[in-house]
């Protein structure tokens, strides 16, 4: 990974947890749907608190292992999804025995490494034929209130590669597939604040920074009249990738 904020996500492991959404089941089951019966052995990489890890193990004949390279994201998704055999490393770094897979996929996570290394390692582990999958969850931004929101927290690495070029993936992997699904989160508005403390930006930012943002939230939530009982429907886009490997 790249990035010093690609790994900062660890001092808001519990934010993380309990404010990011989970995926939803459909578009995971598209990721995967290439493969052969019997084709279970899955890397989640990037694996965080086990977002994706928990929704993969649903697949029929799964045998999935989480990779992170945080060792405090590590321990919460062991508490979250027990029984997944975790370890330390990186899509450009996998501890992993060649063509032992048959999937690796990343949620939340492409935007943050080397395409072109972490292209060739991933082809290293996944057997010929097997799949590279990316899913990323995004506010949906053609709502008004939410482009607000978005502008407040700042774009994340992740949105401003979607909006404009979109993922690239290199050999021995095929073209990217790719499809969405559209879907809404009730929200309190704690819930949205600590949805704004698990993103990078507002981890490694300072104080001042961090509490400038969270006034501006609340001015947006005054405006909406969004109370700290209610909740409110925040719409999501779910982004999803995947290519073959020749």
């Amino acid at each position: 990974m790249s990035d010093a904020k690609a790994t900062s996500f660890g001092a808001a492991a519990d934010d993380y947890e309990a404010a990011r959404p989970d995926y939803p089941f459909e578009a995971v089951a598209w990721m995967l749907d290439r493969l052969p019966p019997g084709s279970g052995r899955i890397a989640d990489v990037g694996a965080g608190t086990g977002k994706l890890t928990r929704v993969l193990a649903q697949a029929p004949d799964a045998q999935v292992v989480a990779i992170d390279p945080d060792p405090v994201m590590l321990a919460k998704l062991r508490e979250a999804v027990p029984g997944v055999p975790t370890f330390a490393g990186t899509a450009e770094e996998l501890p992993l025995s060649n063509a032992s897979l048959d999937v690796v996929v990343l949620g939340q996570a492409w935007h943050w490494v080397d395409p072109v290394g972490a292209s060739a390692e991933i082809g290293r582990v996944v057997r010929p034929g097997g799949t590279l999958g990316l899913i990323w969850n995004t506010r949906d931004s053609r709502t008004g209130w939410v482009r607000r929101l978005t502008a407040i927290m700042h774009a994340s690495v992740a949105e401003v590669l979607l909006d404009t070029t979109g993922p690239t993936v290199a050999a021995p992997f095929g073209g990217l597939e790719a499809n969405e699904w559209l879907w809404v989160r009730p929200m309190t508005r704690g819930q949205l604040h600590r949805m704004a403390d698990s993103r990078s930006h507002l981890i490694t930012a300072s104080v001042p920074e961090r509490r400038r943002i969270h006034d501006y939230m609340d001015a947006l939530f005054d405006e909406l009249g969004l109370t700290w009982e209610q909740s409110i429907d925040l719409p999501y886009v779910t982004r999803v990738f995947r290519a073959v490997r020749g």
